[in-house]
Protein backbone atom coordinates (compact mmCIF):
# COMPACT_ATOMS: atom_id res chain seq x y z
CA UNK A 1 0.00 0.00 0.00
CA UNK A 2 3.08 2.32 0.41
CA UNK A 3 4.45 2.51 -2.71
CA UNK A 4 0.98 2.54 -3.99
CA UNK A 5 0.23 5.59 -2.18
CA UNK A 6 3.58 6.96 -3.52
CA UNK A 7 2.77 6.65 -6.46
CA UNK A 8 -0.25 8.07 -6.72
CA UNK A 9 1.41 11.34 -5.93
CA UNK A 10 3.24 11.36 -9.18
CA UNK A 11 -0.44 12.33 -10.44
CA UNK A 12 -0.18 15.42 -8.32
CA UNK A 13 3.34 16.84 -8.75
CA UNK A 14 3.51 19.91 -10.90
CA UNK A 15 6.70 22.37 -11.92
CA UNK A 16 7.14 25.61 -9.77
CA UNK A 17 8.86 27.69 -11.54
CA UNK A 18 11.87 29.45 -9.55
CA UNK A 19 11.60 32.84 -8.30
CA UNK A 20 14.59 35.53 -8.96
CA UNK A 21 15.86 38.27 -7.37
CA UNK A 22 16.19 41.84 -8.58
CA UNK A 23 19.64 40.61 -9.88
CA UNK A 24 18.75 37.48 -11.54
CA UNK A 25 20.28 35.66 -8.87
CA UNK A 26 17.62 32.70 -7.61
CA UNK A 27 15.69 33.67 -4.43
CA UNK A 28 16.90 31.89 -1.07
CA UNK A 29 20.61 31.96 -2.48
CA UNK A 30 22.86 34.26 -0.02
CA UNK A 31 26.10 33.94 -2.82
CA UNK A 32 23.82 33.78 -6.11
CA UNK A 33 25.75 30.70 -6.83
CA UNK A 34 22.20 28.38 -6.48
CA UNK A 35 23.67 26.49 -2.94
CA UNK A 36 20.60 27.05 -1.07
CA UNK A 37 22.55 28.34 1.72
CA UNK A 38 19.90 30.39 3.13
CA UNK A 39 17.10 27.36 2.24
CA UNK A 40 13.48 28.74 2.88
CA UNK A 41 10.46 26.44 3.52
CA UNK A 42 10.13 23.18 1.39
CA UNK A 43 6.70 21.71 -0.07
CA UNK A 44 6.16 18.19 1.83
CA UNK A 45 5.00 16.86 -1.73
CA UNK A 46 8.28 18.11 -3.63
CA UNK A 47 10.13 16.39 -0.88
CA UNK A 48 8.20 13.18 -0.91
CA UNK A 49 7.97 13.30 -4.45
CA UNK A 50 11.88 13.35 -4.55
CA UNK A 51 12.57 10.64 -2.59
CA UNK A 52 10.92 8.27 -5.15
CA UNK A 53 13.39 5.77 -6.57
CA UNK A 54 12.74 3.79 -9.98
CA UNK A 55 10.76 -0.12 -9.37
CA UNK A 56 10.40 -1.64 -12.44
CA UNK A 57 8.24 -4.80 -10.77
CA UNK A 58 6.17 -2.71 -8.58
CA UNK A 59 4.77 -0.66 -11.88
CA UNK A 60 4.63 -4.29 -13.68
CA UNK A 61 1.88 -5.24 -11.12
CA UNK A 62 -0.25 -1.72 -11.51
CA UNK A 63 0.20 -1.82 -15.35
CA UNK A 64 -1.29 -5.81 -15.68
CA UNK A 65 -4.06 -5.13 -13.25
CA UNK A 66 -5.46 -2.31 -14.99
CA UNK A 67 -4.22 -3.50 -18.41
CA UNK A 68 -5.04 -7.36 -18.14
CA UNK A 69 -7.33 -7.43 -15.28
CA UNK A 70 -4.85 -9.87 -13.61
CA UNK A 71 -1.54 -9.96 -12.04
CA UNK A 72 1.39 -10.38 -13.64
CA UNK A 73 2.35 -14.20 -13.99
CA UNK A 74 5.95 -15.87 -12.51
CA UNK A 75 8.04 -15.19 -15.87
CA UNK A 76 6.89 -11.66 -16.48
CA UNK A 77 8.31 -10.69 -12.86
CA UNK A 78 11.13 -12.85 -13.33
CA UNK A 79 12.12 -11.26 -16.99
CA UNK A 80 12.25 -8.10 -15.17
CA UNK A 81 13.81 -8.87 -11.68
CA UNK A 82 16.35 -10.49 -13.49
CA UNK A 83 17.18 -8.10 -16.01
CA UNK A 84 20.63 -6.14 -15.59
CA UNK A 85 19.71 -2.54 -13.94
CA UNK A 86 20.60 -1.12 -17.62
CA UNK A 87 18.06 -3.80 -19.60
CA UNK A 88 15.12 -3.50 -16.87
CA UNK A 89 13.42 -0.76 -18.78
CA UNK A 90 13.53 -2.75 -21.95
CA UNK A 91 12.50 -5.58 -20.63
CA UNK A 92 9.45 -4.08 -18.76
CA UNK A 93 8.26 -2.21 -21.83
CA UNK A 94 8.36 -5.35 -23.73
CA UNK A 95 5.61 -7.06 -21.27
CA UNK A 96 3.59 -3.81 -21.21
CA UNK A 97 3.66 -4.18 -25.49
CA UNK A 98 2.40 -7.50 -24.68
CA UNK A 99 -0.36 -6.66 -22.74
CA UNK A 100 -1.83 -4.56 -24.80
CA UNK A 101 -1.73 -6.77 -27.51
CA UNK A 102 -3.36 -9.26 -25.83
CA UNK A 103 -7.16 -9.60 -26.65
CA UNK A 104 -8.35 -9.07 -23.01
CA UNK A 105 -6.99 -5.37 -23.19
CA UNK A 106 -9.59 -5.19 -25.09
CA UNK A 107 -12.18 -6.20 -22.31
CA UNK A 108 -10.20 -3.73 -19.97
CA UNK A 109 -10.37 -0.74 -22.11
CA UNK A 110 -14.72 -1.70 -22.76
CA UNK A 111 -14.57 -1.58 -18.93
CA UNK A 112 -12.90 1.96 -19.14
CA UNK A 113 -15.08 3.39 -21.17
CA UNK A 114 -18.55 2.28 -19.67
CA UNK A 115 -17.04 4.05 -16.42
CA UNK A 116 -15.77 6.62 -18.27
CA UNK A 117 -18.88 7.36 -20.18
CA UNK A 118 -21.09 6.29 -17.51
CA UNK A 119 -23.14 4.43 -19.42
CA UNK A 120 -23.68 0.96 -20.57
CA UNK A 121 -24.83 -2.53 -19.43
CA UNK A 122 -27.15 -2.85 -22.38
CA UNK A 123 -26.66 -3.76 -25.95
CA UNK A 124 -28.18 -0.46 -26.69
CA UNK A 125 -26.07 1.66 -24.16
CA UNK A 126 -23.11 -0.38 -24.62
CA UNK A 127 -22.40 0.97 -28.38
CA UNK A 128 -20.60 4.02 -27.38
CA UNK A 129 -17.94 2.60 -25.05
CA UNK A 130 -17.68 -0.29 -27.62
CA UNK A 131 -16.76 2.00 -30.45
CA UNK A 132 -14.34 3.93 -27.57
CA UNK A 133 -12.30 0.84 -27.39
CA UNK A 134 -11.92 -0.03 -30.53
CA UNK A 135 -10.21 2.97 -31.46
CA UNK A 136 -7.94 2.23 -28.22
CA UNK A 137 -7.41 -1.15 -29.13
CA UNK A 138 -6.82 -0.35 -32.72
CA UNK A 139 -4.44 2.23 -32.48
CA UNK A 140 -6.64 4.89 -34.22
CA UNK A 141 -7.43 8.39 -33.97
CA UNK A 142 -8.93 9.74 -30.29
CA UNK A 143 -10.45 12.67 -32.31
CA UNK A 144 -12.52 9.56 -34.09
CA UNK A 145 -14.78 10.19 -31.05
CA UNK A 146 -16.07 13.32 -32.43
CA UNK A 147 -15.78 13.34 -36.28
CA UNK A 148 -16.11 8.84 -37.57
CA UNK A 149 -18.80 9.17 -39.73
CA UNK A 150 -19.38 5.15 -40.17
CA UNK A 151 -19.81 2.64 -38.29
CA UNK A 152 -20.16 3.96 -35.05
CA UNK A 153 -21.96 1.56 -32.82
CA UNK A 154 -19.93 -1.35 -33.09
CA UNK A 155 -20.51 -4.41 -30.37
CA UNK A 156 -18.58 -6.18 -28.19
CA UNK A 157 -18.39 -9.46 -27.47
CA UNK A 158 -16.94 -9.80 -23.72
CA UNK A 159 -16.38 -13.54 -23.91
CA UNK A 160 -14.57 -13.90 -27.41
CA UNK A 161 -13.17 -9.89 -26.88
CA UNK A 162 -14.19 -9.31 -30.45
CA UNK A 163 -15.87 -6.27 -31.83
CA UNK A 164 -17.90 -6.36 -34.81
CA UNK A 165 -18.47 -3.10 -36.79
CA UNK A 166 -22.33 -1.85 -37.06
CA UNK A 167 -23.74 1.49 -38.20
CA UNK A 168 -25.74 3.49 -35.83
CA UNK A 169 -29.30 2.86 -36.62
CA UNK A 170 -30.81 6.81 -35.31
CA UNK A 171 -30.84 8.54 -38.46
CA UNK A 172 -29.90 11.90 -38.78
CA UNK A 173 -26.01 12.99 -39.14
CA UNK A 174 -22.70 10.73 -37.64
CA UNK A 175 -19.82 11.96 -35.74
CA UNK A 176 -18.56 9.19 -33.35
CA UNK A 177 -19.88 8.89 -30.25
CA UNK A 178 -22.01 12.98 -30.49
CA UNK A 179 -24.89 11.05 -31.81
CA UNK A 180 -24.83 7.99 -30.87
CA UNK A 181 -27.88 6.68 -29.70
CA UNK A 182 -27.57 5.58 -26.79
CA UNK A 183 -25.71 8.57 -25.25
CA UNK A 184 -29.02 10.38 -26.98
CA UNK A 185 -31.06 8.41 -24.92
CA UNK A 186 -29.22 8.23 -21.37
CA UNK A 187 -29.23 11.73 -21.08
CA UNK A 188 -31.79 12.78 -22.89
CA UNK A 189 -33.73 16.10 -20.70
CA UNK A 190 -35.02 19.42 -20.55
CA UNK A 191 -33.54 21.38 -23.93
CA UNK A 192 -31.20 19.24 -24.36
CA UNK A 193 -28.63 20.81 -21.57
CA UNK A 194 -27.34 17.28 -19.83
CA UNK A 195 -26.58 15.79 -23.14
CA UNK A 196 -24.50 19.00 -23.64
CA UNK A 197 -23.30 18.95 -19.79
CA UNK A 198 -22.15 15.47 -20.76
CA UNK A 199 -20.03 16.20 -23.84
CA UNK A 200 -18.15 19.07 -21.79
CA UNK A 201 -17.46 16.80 -19.00
CA UNK A 202 -16.49 13.83 -20.21
CA UNK A 203 -14.02 15.17 -22.92
CA UNK A 204 -13.41 18.56 -22.08
CA UNK A 205 -12.78 17.61 -18.10
CA UNK A 206 -13.80 20.98 -16.24
CA UNK A 207 -17.70 21.94 -15.51
CA UNK A 208 -19.53 24.67 -16.42
CA UNK A 209 -19.23 27.63 -16.94
CA UNK A 210 -16.89 26.98 -19.97
CA UNK A 211 -15.99 30.55 -21.19
CA UNK A 212 -15.89 32.75 -18.11
CA UNK A 213 -12.70 34.50 -19.25
CA UNK A 214 -14.36 37.81 -20.36
CA UNK A 215 -13.86 41.16 -18.67
CA UNK A 216 -16.60 41.44 -15.80
CA UNK A 217 -19.64 42.94 -16.84
CA UNK A 218 -22.20 44.50 -14.74
CA UNK A 219 -25.57 43.33 -16.08
CA UNK A 220 -27.51 44.50 -12.15
CA UNK A 221 -26.99 41.18 -10.28
CA UNK A 222 -24.74 40.92 -7.53
CA UNK A 223 -22.50 39.62 -8.87
CA UNK A 224 -20.95 40.39 -12.75
CA UNK A 225 -21.33 38.94 -16.08
CA UNK A 226 -17.98 37.27 -16.79
CA UNK A 227 -18.65 35.18 -19.94
CA UNK A 228 -16.87 36.03 -23.42
CA UNK A 229 -20.40 36.07 -25.52
CA UNK A 230 -22.28 38.77 -25.19
CA UNK A 231 -25.09 39.09 -22.62
CA UNK A 232 -27.58 39.49 -25.13
CA UNK A 233 -26.54 36.52 -27.40
CA UNK A 234 -28.71 33.59 -25.29
CA UNK A 235 -32.67 33.76 -25.44
CA UNK A 236 -35.45 36.17 -22.96
CA UNK A 237 -38.29 37.04 -23.52
CA UNK A 238 -37.09 40.20 -23.64
CA UNK A 239 -35.01 39.42 -26.76
CA UNK A 240 -37.01 37.76 -29.47
CA UNK A 241 -39.70 35.49 -27.49
CA UNK A 242 -37.46 32.79 -25.78
CA UNK A 243 -39.46 31.46 -22.81
CA UNK A 244 -36.80 31.02 -20.16
CA UNK A 245 -34.73 33.90 -18.93
CA UNK A 246 -31.27 32.87 -19.57
CA UNK A 247 -30.67 36.61 -18.75
CA UNK A 248 -32.28 36.27 -15.16
CA UNK A 249 -30.05 37.83 -12.43
CA UNK A 250 -31.88 37.83 -9.35
CA UNK A 251 -30.03 34.90 -7.81
CA UNK A 252 -27.71 33.79 -9.96
CA UNK A 253 -25.89 35.28 -13.47
CA UNK A 254 -27.30 32.29 -15.34
CA UNK A 255 -25.46 33.50 -18.35
CA UNK A 256 -22.44 32.65 -17.26
CA UNK A 257 -22.98 28.71 -18.08
CA UNK A 258 -25.83 29.04 -20.52
CA UNK A 259 -23.46 31.46 -22.93
CA UNK A 260 -22.13 28.48 -24.20
CA UNK A 261 -25.03 25.95 -23.18
CA UNK A 262 -27.66 27.75 -25.30
CA UNK A 263 -25.28 27.89 -28.15
CA UNK A 264 -24.97 23.91 -28.41
CA UNK A 265 -27.96 22.70 -27.01
CA UNK A 266 -29.83 22.78 -30.19
CA UNK A 267 -27.70 20.60 -31.89
CA UNK A 268 -28.77 18.18 -29.87
CA UNK A 269 -32.47 19.31 -29.63
CA UNK A 270 -33.54 16.58 -32.24
CA UNK A 271 -32.94 13.40 -30.81
CA UNK A 272 -35.95 11.98 -28.93
CA UNK A 273 -35.78 10.08 -25.49
CA UNK A 274 -35.24 6.92 -27.19
CA UNK A 275 -31.97 8.60 -28.72
CA UNK A 276 -33.80 9.10 -32.50
CA UNK A 277 -33.24 11.92 -34.77
CA UNK A 278 -36.41 13.45 -35.35
CA UNK A 279 -36.65 16.18 -38.35
CA UNK A 280 -38.18 18.81 -35.67
CA UNK A 281 -36.71 19.17 -31.82
CA UNK A 282 -37.32 16.25 -29.77
CA UNK A 283 -36.97 17.56 -26.29
CA UNK A 284 -38.72 19.28 -23.82
CA UNK A 285 -39.05 22.86 -21.67
CA UNK A 286 -38.94 22.91 -17.93
CA UNK A 287 -42.25 25.18 -18.48
CA UNK A 288 -45.21 24.12 -17.33
CA UNK A 289 -46.92 21.12 -19.49
CA UNK A 290 -43.32 20.25 -21.07
CA UNK A 291 -44.17 22.00 -24.30
CA UNK A 292 -41.24 20.87 -27.14
CA UNK A 293 -38.30 23.47 -27.19
CA UNK A 294 -38.29 25.97 -29.96
CA UNK A 295 -34.95 27.55 -31.41
CA UNK A 296 -35.77 30.69 -29.74
CA UNK A 297 -36.11 29.04 -25.90
CA UNK A 298 -32.05 29.26 -26.63
CA UNK A 299 -31.15 32.01 -29.14
CA UNK A 300 -32.46 35.24 -29.97
CA UNK A 301 -33.19 35.54 -33.72
CA UNK A 302 -29.69 35.87 -35.69
CA UNK A 303 -27.61 33.54 -33.30
CA UNK A 304 -26.35 30.74 -34.32
CA UNK A 305 -24.86 27.12 -32.83
CA UNK A 306 -21.48 27.05 -32.44
CA UNK A 307 -18.75 25.10 -29.84
CA UNK A 308 -16.58 27.80 -28.67
CA UNK A 309 -17.01 31.33 -28.85
CA UNK A 310 -16.17 32.92 -32.38
CA UNK A 311 -16.26 29.10 -33.21
CA UNK A 312 -19.69 27.94 -35.12
CA UNK A 313 -20.68 24.80 -35.87
CA UNK A 314 -23.87 24.23 -38.24
CA UNK A 315 -24.62 20.54 -37.67
CA UNK A 316 -22.86 17.87 -35.04
CA UNK A 317 -20.00 16.95 -37.73
CA UNK A 318 -19.03 20.50 -37.78
CA UNK A 319 -19.47 20.59 -33.60
CA UNK A 320 -17.08 17.52 -33.60
CA UNK A 321 -14.49 19.25 -36.16
CA UNK A 322 -13.96 22.02 -34.09
CA UNK A 323 -13.48 20.23 -30.60
CA UNK A 324 -11.23 17.72 -32.58
CA UNK A 325 -9.62 21.51 -33.38
CA UNK A 326 -9.87 22.37 -29.31
CA UNK A 327 -6.31 21.81 -27.94
CA UNK A 328 -8.07 21.26 -24.43
CA UNK A 329 -9.76 18.16 -25.86
CA UNK A 330 -6.48 16.26 -26.44
CA UNK A 331 -5.31 17.53 -22.51
CA UNK A 332 -8.08 15.81 -21.53
CA UNK A 333 -7.72 12.87 -23.39
CA UNK A 334 -4.51 12.22 -21.53
CA UNK A 335 -5.40 13.11 -18.08
CA UNK A 336 -8.10 10.75 -18.20
CA UNK A 337 -6.12 7.99 -19.52
CA UNK A 338 -3.26 9.21 -16.68
CA UNK A 339 -5.59 9.23 -13.97
CA UNK A 340 -6.89 5.81 -14.78
CA UNK A 341 -3.10 4.56 -14.87
CA UNK A 342 -2.83 6.19 -11.76
CA UNK A 343 -5.98 4.63 -9.70
CA UNK A 344 -7.02 7.98 -9.98
CA UNK A 345 -11.24 8.79 -9.37
CA UNK A 346 -12.58 11.01 -12.25
CA UNK A 347 -11.23 14.67 -13.06
CA UNK A 348 -14.31 16.28 -12.53
CA UNK A 349 -16.70 14.45 -10.30
CA UNK A 350 -14.44 14.54 -7.42
CA UNK A 351 -11.66 17.18 -8.70
CA UNK A 352 -8.99 14.66 -9.14
CA UNK A 353 -7.39 17.00 -11.09
CA UNK A 354 -3.59 16.50 -13.29
CA UNK A 355 -1.45 19.47 -13.72
CA UNK A 356 -0.59 19.77 -16.99
CA UNK A 357 3.20 20.08 -16.00
CA UNK A 358 2.89 16.51 -15.43
CA UNK A 359 1.41 14.68 -18.45
CA UNK A 360 3.04 17.52 -20.97
CA UNK A 361 5.53 15.06 -22.04
CA UNK A 362 2.63 12.58 -22.94
CA UNK A 363 0.45 15.26 -24.19
CA UNK A 364 3.55 16.81 -26.98
CA UNK A 365 3.88 13.04 -28.04
CA UNK A 366 -0.10 12.81 -28.73
CA UNK A 367 -0.18 15.66 -30.37
CA UNK A 368 2.47 15.58 -32.77
CA UNK A 369 1.39 11.73 -33.62
CA UNK A 370 -1.94 12.10 -34.74
CA UNK A 371 -3.94 10.96 -31.04
CA UNK A 372 -3.01 7.43 -31.53
CA UNK A 373 -4.67 6.33 -28.50
CA UNK A 374 -2.87 2.98 -27.81
CA UNK A 375 0.72 4.62 -27.93
CA UNK A 376 -1.00 6.85 -25.89
CA UNK A 377 -1.52 4.54 -23.16
CA UNK A 378 1.60 2.99 -23.55
CA UNK A 379 3.68 6.10 -22.84
CA UNK A 380 1.87 6.67 -19.73
CA UNK A 381 2.48 3.68 -18.62
CA UNK A 382 6.06 4.02 -18.95
CA UNK A 383 6.68 7.53 -17.93
CA UNK A 384 9.04 8.04 -15.24
CA UNK A 385 6.08 9.16 -12.79
CA UNK A 386 4.17 5.78 -13.52
CA UNK A 387 7.57 3.45 -12.63
CA UNK A 388 8.58 5.83 -9.91
CA UNK A 389 8.09 4.90 -6.17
Amino acid sequence: MKRISILLLAATSFAVPACSNNDGTPQGDDDGTGSGSDSGPKDEWDTLLGTRTTDFNAALRIAALRLTGDLPNVSEIQAVATAPADGKRAAYETIIHDYIGRPVFAKEMFYFWRDTFKIGGTAAFDTAPAFAAKLSVENASFMELFTKAANNCPTFNETTSVFTDAECANGGPKAGVLTNPGVMASFFGNLAFRRVRWVQETFDCVRFPAEATGAPVDVGGASPYTGVWPFTTIASPKNGGGRVDFQDVSSAICANCHQTLNHQAPLFGNYDMTGAFKATISVPTPLEGAPLAKITDWLPPGETTAWRYQQPAADLPAFGAAMAADPEIAKCGVARMWNWALGKTDIVDTLQEVPVETIQAQLDAFTQNGFKMKDLIFAVFTSEDFVSF
